[in-house]
């Protein structure tokens, strides 16, 4: 059970870390506004979350209890799609580009409203979110819903640690990035590894 949930922790931790949509648009807000309103970007971003497991707890938990063979096809799909992650990342330029050009001030509350509305209107969550999730479930004597909401409790927590490290090092981080090129390079196969190490799991 810690095993599992440690090895869910460090997943999300690497995933949250490697650039994407949403940590770079962190970083650009707080380079831009200041750190109070990459925070509150990172609150918006992490609230949605809290719907996706909600969407994902109560209705993987249903097809659990009422179809195991579908669940297991739910598993393969997730498995699937991890992979064709891993591809994407394989395709994609490992340069971190972010600009800060262009960018417009809002007020904070603006921020959370944008982050939120940028995470829950993503379908891409809720299939990574359906992806990712079950491959973690942890106890056999516990109800699934609880461990949904334990496993978006820890990956909520984990990536507004590393999300709000970003905002508040925002200028060290930018200039850090734009010192030392390759760290784009070893992200990015952190995270390929990390896509297909899970998918393997499920497969194996």
């Amino acid at each position: 059970m810690l095993e599992t949930l440690i090895s869910f922790v460090f997943a999300t931790a690497t995933l949250a870390i490697s650039p994407g949509p949403d940590n770079i648009f962190v970083l650009t807000q707080s380079i831009v506004n200041g750190r109070k309103y990459g925070l509150a970007t990172v609150a918006g971003l992490m609230t949605g979350c809290i719907i996706h497991t909600t969407l994902v707890a109560f209705g993987i938990s249903e097809i659990i209890k009422q179809n195991p063979n579908l669940f297991f096809i739910i598993k393969l799909f997730g498995a699937g799609y991890l992979l064709y992650l891993a591809y994407q990342v394989y395709k994609s330029d490992a340069k971190i580009a972010f600009s800060t050009e262009n960018v417009q001030k809002k007020s904070t509350l603006q921020l959370f409203k944008t982050g939120f509305w940028m995470n829950v209107l993503n379908p891409k969550v809720t299939i990574f979110f359906l992806a990712f999730f079950p491959q973690f479930l942890f106890s056999d004597s516990l109800s699934n819903v609880f461990q949904f909401y334990v496993l978006g409790g820890l990956f909520i927590l984990t990536s507004f640690l590393i999300f709000s490290s970003i905002a508040i090092l925002a200028g060290k981080i930018s200039e850090y990035l734009k010192q030392h090129k390759k760290v784009g390079t070893y992200l990015k196969w952190a995270q390929i590894v990390v896509f297909i190490g899970i998918a393997m799991l499920i497969l194996l």
